[in-house]
């Protein structure tokens, strides 16, 4: 079988849903931005060579329907004839495209291919729309309707994740985001944005603002375990998760170039990582969260990998109940997870969150000379997936 290589990826910068950057962006705009940029990336590529767009969002309608991933690619400036596609597992939407694309090159159905996740959670809300439950599933399933504020505080009581340790994980989550900003370490992988706003001014005047949004907004420097500690719990009475334990709701889109190696070497390109292996496990939808707990095993039975292989990983930071109990559970090494603050730090925009964390995780293994890097997170619903990268 054919290999599957990634040359190109990157990541617009997190925006906070609601007040931050991109609040008034639309995502296939932004999604458009990171196609453009993809296309710049890889020297040699011509845009009429992409044979397929694959965009993950977790809530694929208003603003983010009509099949996304095909206004994306047109406003990527890629010709009438290369198509989209939009699939949605929720969390993972952006990692599983990068499955797909690449699995269908190595079954020798395509040699390029653009795939990653978008998601506006300032223009779609949480939840969609409009949530219509199934009356079965409610009486005999009724987590998969559960909130996930909900599902962390099952998880902290079933695993036994204190308060402290969960606002102990969240500080160390913003400091390390601010040192890696501090440092540079995503500056070569960010996807600048073009904003322009109107305003009304305190004399009514409306006025057009532009501006470039290339840095995450959310990790504070002025935040303190002190602080963390202050907030009351917000999903339930006596509960342990807060707003400051949890992961950030944001804008943003990331997206990678999938090629195969037969197309790397006539372009004489330098691949970043190849692709090695992909899995999805179930688990109960009412501690959703641990949801890695049963993909990592998974991934790594099926691509002959062990624990000890992985020299970098990047854990979505859902919740710092749920992150906790998986890297309790799994063993993870946190000197060598989330190196670089995760998402209650930086962000979790739904459905690009995997297509960003695998971003991040290819930029690292470059500068540490990685190895082999792992992708995981939970998925809502009650699913995990993880996705394994090596570096080249």
């Amino acid at each position: 079988m054919r290999e599957a290589y990634i040359v190109a990826a990157a990541r617009t910068a997190c925006g906070k849903a609601n007040k931050g950057s991109l609040r008034f962006t639309r995502p296939d705009s932004m999604g458009g931005a990171v196609v453009k940029d993809l296309l710049n990336r890889t020297k040699g590529l011509k845009a009429e060579q992409v044979e397929d767009v694959i965009m993950g969002c977790a809530f694929p309608e208003a603003s983010q329907g009509l099949n996304v991933a095909r206004q994306i690619a047109l406003l990527g400036g890629l010709p009438d004839s290369v198509p989209g596609v939009t699939v949605n597992r929720f969390c993972s939407s952006g990692l599983q495209t990068i499955a797909m694309a690449a699995e269908r090159i190595m079954a020798g159905g395509a040699d390029v291919i653009i795939a990653g996740g978008v998601e506006s959670m300032s223009l779609v809300p949480m939840g969609g729309m409009s949530v219509q439950p199934n009356p079965e599933l409610v009486d005999d399933k009724p987590g998969v309707y559960v909130s996930m504020g909900i599902t962390a505080e099952n998880v902290a009581d079933k695993y036994e994740v204190s308060r402290e340790d969960q606002d102990q994980f969240a500080y160390r989550s913003h400091q390390r985001a601010i040192k890696a900003w501090e440092d540079g370490k995503f500056d070569s992988q960010i996807t600048p944005v073009e904003v322009h706003e109107k305003k009304v001014t305190a004399d009514g005047e409306v006025v057009e603002e532009s501006f470039t949004f290339k840095q995450d907004e959310g990790p504070r420097k002025d935040t303190s375990v002190e602080a963390l500690s202050g907030l009351r719990p917000v999903f339930k009475n006596g509960g342990s998760v807060t707003a400051g334990n949890s992961s950030q709701m944001n804008d943003a889109a990331a997206g990678v170039v999938v090629m195969s190696g037969e197309m790397v070497e006539k372009l004489g390109l330098e691949p970043m990582a190849r692709y090695v292996g992909f899995q999805v496990a179930g688990v109960a939808p009412e501690i959703m969260g641990i949801g890695p707990i049963e993909a990592v095993p998974k991934v790594l039975n099926k691509t002959g990998l062990k624990l000890s292989d992985i020299d970098l990983i990047e854990l979505n930071e859902a919740f710092a109940s749920q992150s906790l109990a998986v890297i309790s559970e799994l063993g993870l090494d946190q000197e060598i997870t989330n190196v670089n603050g995760g998402a209650i730090a930086m962000g979790h925009p739904l459905g690009c969150t995997g297509a960003k964390l695998t971003t991040q995780i290819l930029y690292e293994m470059k500068e540490r000379n990685s190895k082999y890097g792992l992708v995981t997170m939970c998925i809502g619903g009650g699913m995990g997936a993880a996705g394994i990268f090596e570096n080249l």
